[in-house]
C-alpha cells in the first residue's frame, strides 16, 4: 500500500510520517514536491505515486493572514480537496483531510457534533468548509476529521509562544472567554494510523461497509487559552524552567481586550461520540498530550 503524505513538514504532517510508517510505504511531501495551490502540479504529483491512500496534512492555517490572502487559503483550503477527491476516484483511494473547528461560530452552548450546522466567522473557516464540501461532492471514500486548537513538538504553536514569553517577559494577559480542547498533533497522527489500521485489516469487511464520513477528533476535556497557559507554565515550573512569569501571575482578560484581524468562535468544543463509537477508540485528556509535547521539548533542550 503506498500512503501519499502531503504537508510533511508541518505540525501534524511530522507526526504522522511516524504514525503512518508501519502501515505501508510513506511517500511524504512537502510545499515545494506538491503545492497544492498548484492543481496541475497536485493532479501530476498523485499520478506519478499512484497511491491507495492519501493523507492530506497540508493547509493555509495562518488564520489572520487569510482575511488578507483569500484567494490564496480558497485554492489550498478550499479548492485542492476536491483535486484529491477526483484523482483519489479515478484510482479507488482512500483520502483523508484535516478540518477545523472554526467552521462553527461558536455561540453554541455545548460541543458541537457533526450534525451542527456550519457557520464561519472568518476567510479561513470558510476556505476549510468549502473544503470538506468540495472533498465530499467528489469522492465517497473520504475520512473528513475535524480538530482543534494542535500543538507539537515540531514547528510552532500556542504552547511554545506561552512558555518563551514567560521566560522573556514580565507579565502575560491572555484570553480567558474562548473555551475548547488543546489537542496533540501525536494524537491526531495515532488516531489517523489507528483508523488506517482498521481500513487496511485483512479480516475487516468489504472496503464498501467501511465508516466513511465526517467526524470531530480532539482530545477530551475543555479549558480556554488562560487555563492553557497557566498549565504550559505550571508544567514548565516543576521542571525548574527559569521563568519570569509565575503561572499565577498571568492576567485573564476578555477576546475583546486582544483584538485579531480574524474573529474567532467563543466556543470550540467538539463532540467525539460519533468518532469514538465508530472506531472503538478512547481520546486521552488533552493535559496527557501537553505533558508529553513538553517532556519532548526538555529533552531538546
Amino acid at each position: 500500500m503506498k500512503i501519499l503524505l502531503t504537508g510533511k513538514n508541518g505540525q501534524l504532517g511530522f507526526e504522522l510520517q511516524r504514525a503512518l510508517s508501519p502501515l505501508g510505504e510513506v511517500i511524504a511531501l512537502g510545499h515545494r514536491e506538491c503545492d497544492l495551490a498548484d492543481p496541475a502540479q497536485l493532479r501530476s504529483v498523485i499520478a506519478a505515486v499512484a497511491p491507495g491512500i492519501i493523507v492530506n496534512a497540508a493547509a493555509f492555517t495562518a488564520v489572520d493572514q487569510a482575511e488578507s490572502e483569500p484567494a490564496l487559503a480558497e485554492a489550498v483550503n478550499g479548492l485542492a480537496p476536491g483535486i484529491l477527491g477526483e484523482e483519489a476516484a479515478k484510482r479507488d483511494a482512500l483520502v483523508v483531510h484535516y478540518s477545523t473547528d472554526y467552521v462553527f461560530d461558536g455561540r453554541k452552548a455545548g460541543a458541537y457534533s457533526e450534525a451542527d450546522t456550519p457557520n464561519p466567522l472568518n476567510v479561513y473557516g470558510r476556505s476549510k468548509l468549502a473544503g470538506e464540501r468540495a472533498l465530499i461532492a467528489r469522492h465517497a471514500k473520504h475520512l473528513i476529521l475535524r480538530t482543534s486548537w494542535v500543538f507539537g513538538a515540531h514547528g510552532g504553536n500556542f504552547a511554545k509562544t506561552m512558555l518563551r514569553l514567560a521566560m522573556e517577559r514580565d507579565s502575560l494577559r491572555v484570553v480567558a472567554d474562548q473555551t475548547g480542547a488543546p489537542t496533540s498533533a501525536a494524537l491526531i497522527a495515532d488516531v489517523t494510523a489507528q483508523i488506517l489500521g482498521q481500513y487496511l485489516h485483512p479480516c475487516r469487511p468489504a472496503r464498501a461497509e467501511f465508516a466513511y464520513g465526517l467526524y470531530h477528533l480532539a482530545a477530551s476535556g475543555r479549558t480556554t487559552w488562560y487555563e492553557y497557559a497557566r498549565t504550559v507554565l505550571e508544567i514548565a515550573q516543576a521542571a525548574g524552567c527559569p521563568l519570569r512569569v509565575a503561572p499565577e501571575a498571568i492576567e485573564p482578560i476578555p477576546a475583546a481586550d486582544y483584538p485579531t484581524r480574524a474573529a474567532r468562535p467563543a466556543n470550540s468544543c467538539l463532540d467525539t461520540t460519533k468518532l469514538k463509537r465508530a472506531f472503538g477508540l478512547h481520546l486521552p485528556d488533552w493535559r496527557q498530550g501537553l505533558e508529553h509535547m513538553m517532556s519532548q521539548l526538555w529533552e531538546r533542550l
